[in-house]
C-alpha cells in the first residue's frame, strides 16, 4: 500500500477493510456482537446460545484481532474500527434497524458507530465498556487519582511489550473461556495502537451524549477495567440505563451473559 493511499485511508477510509465474521446463526431480529481488546468473537460464548433461538447473533471480529485483518498503516483509532465496522455491516445487507453490543473495546468502538450510524440502530448495548475520561475533567481528587492511575497503568503496559504478553499468556491459561484473552507478537501492534489511539484516546462520553436510541450499560461489580468516575459520567446521561451484575469480573461469564440477554428480551 502507497504512503497516499495509507493516508486516504486513514483519513476518508473510503476502502476500510472487511473485518471476518465470525459466526452468524439463528433467525429473528438481528443483534450484531464485537469483541475487545486482545480477544475474539470467542467472547459471546456464553451469550450467543441465549440468543439464538429467537435472534439472528452476528459475531464480528474487530480489526486486527481474530481473523480480522491488520492493514498496513493503520493506526487503530476508533475511527478507523468503526469505519472498517461500518463496512462489514453494510456488506450484511441488513433490512431493519438491529441492536449493536460490544464488550469492552467493543463497547468503545460501537458507541463511535452508533455517534455517526444512529439510524440503522434499534439499541446500543455496551458491556464492560471502559470508560475514561481525562483525569483533570474531576474536581475530586480521588477520582483525578483513580483515573489517572488506569492511563499510567496502560503506558506501563504499551512501554513493555514483554512483560505484557507474558502476564497475558498466564492470565489466558486460568481464563474461564478457552482462547479469550489472545495477545502474541502477531497481535502486538494492533494491540499497543488500540490502547493508545482508542482506549485512552477515547472520545466516549461524547459519542454516548450524541445517541439518542436506548443505551443499555452491562457491567460486573468486580471489574477493574471500569473506572467509577466514567461510568458516573455515562450513567448522568437520561437516555442510559445501568444494569450491574454482581460477583464478576471482566470477562463475559454467563452471569453477564444471562444478563445482557434479559436486557435483550426488555421492548425498546
Amino acid at each position: 500500500m502507497t504512503r497516499w493511499r495509507r493516508r486516504w485511508w486513514r483519513w476518508w477510509r473510503p476502502d476500510a477493510p472487511l473485518l471476518s465474521i465470525a459466526s452468524d446463526t439463528g433467525s429473528g431480529p438481528v443483534v450484531v456482537m464485537i469483541h475487545g481488546i486482545a480477544s475474539s468473537s470467542v467472547t459471546f460464548h456464553h451469550l450467543v446460545p441465549l440468543l439464538n433461538t429467537t435472534h439472528r447473533c452476528i459475531t464480528i471480529d474487530i480489526l486486527g484481532f481474530g481473523d480480522s485483518p491488520s492493514p498496513e498503516g493503520a493506526t487503530y483509532t476508533l475511527a478507523e474500527h468503526a469505519a472498517a465496522l461500518h463496512q462489514t455491516i453494510r456488506s450484511l445487507k441488513l433490512r431493519d434497524p438491529f441492536t449493536l453490543v460490544g464488550h469492552s473495546l467493543g463497547g468503545l468502538i460501537a458507541a463511535r458507530y452508533a455517534s455517526t450510524h444512529e439510524r440503522e440502530l434499534e439499541r446500543l448495548v455496551l458491556v464492560g465498556a471502559p470508560i475514561y475520561v481525562p483525569p483533570a475533567m474531576f474536581g475530586d481528587s480521588a477520582d483525578r487519582a483513580a483515573m489517572g492511575a488506569y492511563f499510567t497503568m496502560y503506558d506501563y503496559l504499551r512501554s513493555n511489550p514483554d512483560f505484557t504478553q507474558r502476564a497475558a499468556a498466564a492470565l489466558a491459561r486460568i481464563a474461564p473461556i478457552k482462547n479469550v484473552l489472545d495477545l502474541t507478537d502477531k497481535n502486538w501492534v494492533p494491540f499497543m495502537l488500540s490502547l493508545k489511539n482508542a482506549i485512552e484516546s477515547q472520545t466516549t462520553l461524547d459519542d454516548l451524549s450524541r445517541v439518542r436510541v436506548r443505551i443499555d450499560l452491562v457491567y460486573g461489580a468486580l471489574d477493574p477495567f471500569l473506572a467509577p468516575g466514567g461510568q458516573a459520567l455515562v450513567q448522568q446521561l437520561r437516555h442510559v440505563t445501568s444494569h450491574r451484575v454482581s460477583g464478576v469480573a471482566h470477562i463475559m461469564r454467563p452471569r453477564i451473559a444471562q444478563a445482557v440477554a434479559k436486557v435483550l428480551e426488555t421492548p425498546v
